[in-house]
């Protein structure tokens, strides 16, 4: 019914490639196309800011699952271009719509116990987007267990890990988070990582918040064994930032972009058949197996440095709703 035309096309050069969409609203997008109807059992609300604007979108049955490719849930998606620029005052703001944002996911007493997990790896700039959260966020468990006279009030126990990726550790993440688990036993798991989108303009603006947990390197086809309430035994948050996009998406929105200026100037125009364009995409991106290519921009590292930042604040802003953003710089330092 939805999966019409130009949006039939791009959804099978994307399968062709493997290529997956991370974010809940770009799959809404392709597939709800151009009907203007929106998708059974997918419901859609917005909130405005001054700096960003919020998509959230519930996908409460089965059958919109199916269409999504989204588990069942909910999935918040701040977007926010400021994020690319030198503006610390609005990066803050961001930071606070955020937080009020993860807030919905953090029904949890003053006295629970929470696990931050940032998902990457270090030594490569476009994933490392988990482990610099980690860096900046306030971790506050070992206050609790031998410090107790330095809390303020509404504070709750945080405790941190960055399990680096199996080809590292040689350990499957999700292995290594559950050992965590076992032992410190948290109420509420708060994952972070980077994603893949499928526009270049999401690149490092875009956050999106998820309660149905997250897989590993899913955005770039090497999918691990899930994080998620089924694996860990507890709820969890997924947190993840759009750092690189699919080089064939790139190439297919070139071609895309091509064929519109060529109808806008009364060019000849018969059609892109998909294998046509599979092949020729294909064929450019052959000594990468075919398609598997991620680009990112050549910014990066100050974007992710800005990028953690924000959502190192915003996360403990909202899981220690005692705290006000100064407290959260005093404590840090």
């Amino acid at each position: 019914m939805y999966l019409k035309g130009e949006i039939r096309l791009l959804l099978e050069i994307y399968r062709s490639f493997g290529v997956n969409l991370d974010l809940a609203v770009e799959a809404r997008e392709i597939v709800r196309g151009e009907t203007g109807q929106e998708i059974p059992g997918v419901k859609v609300d917005r909130e405005s800011y001054e700096h960003a604007s919020v998509t959230i979108v519930e996908i409460v049955d089965k059958s919109a699952e199916a269409v999504m490719g989204k588990p069942v849930g909910t999935y918040i998606t701040v977007e926010a271009p400021v994020l690319r620029e030198n503006n610390p005052a609005a990066h803050q703001q961001v930071g606070e719509v955020l937080a009020r944002n993860l807030s919905r996911f953090v029904n949890l007493s003053e006295y629970s116990n929470i696990l931050l997990v940032g998902l990457g790896n270090w030594r490569a700039t476009p994933d490392a987007l988990g482990p610099k959260v980690i860096e900046n966020s306030l971790v506050t468990r070992h206050l609790f267990n031998y410090a107790p006279q330095e809390l303020k009030g509404g504070m709750r126990s945080v405790s941190a890990l960055a399990p680096g990726v199996l080809g590292i550790t040689g350990i499957e993440t999700a292995e290594i988070i559950k050992g965590v688990v076992e032992k410190v036993r948290p109420e509420l798991i708060m994952v972070i990582d980077s994603l893949a989108a499928r526009s270049v303009t999401r690149i490092c603006t875009t956050i999106q918040i998820a309660d149905t947990g997250i897989s590993p390197g899913s955005g770039i086809g090497n999918r691990r064994a899930g994080i998620n309430r089924e694996t860990m035994g507890v709820p969890v948050v997924a947190i993840g930032v759009p750092t690189v996009v699919h080089a064939a998406v790139i190439a297919q929105d070139s071609i895309n972009g091509f064929l519109e200026e060529m109808k806008k100037n009364n060019q000849a125009f018969q059609g892109l058949n998909p294998g046509f364009a599979q092949h020729i995409i294909g064929k450019v991106l052959e000594p990468f197996g075919g398609g598997n290519l991620t680009v990112t921009p050549k910014e990066i590292d100050s974007l992710i440095h800005a990028m953690s930042k924000v959502i190192a604040g915003g996360i403990s802003l909202a899981l220690h709703p005692g705290l006000t953003a100064d407290d959260y710089a005093y404590y840090l330092h």
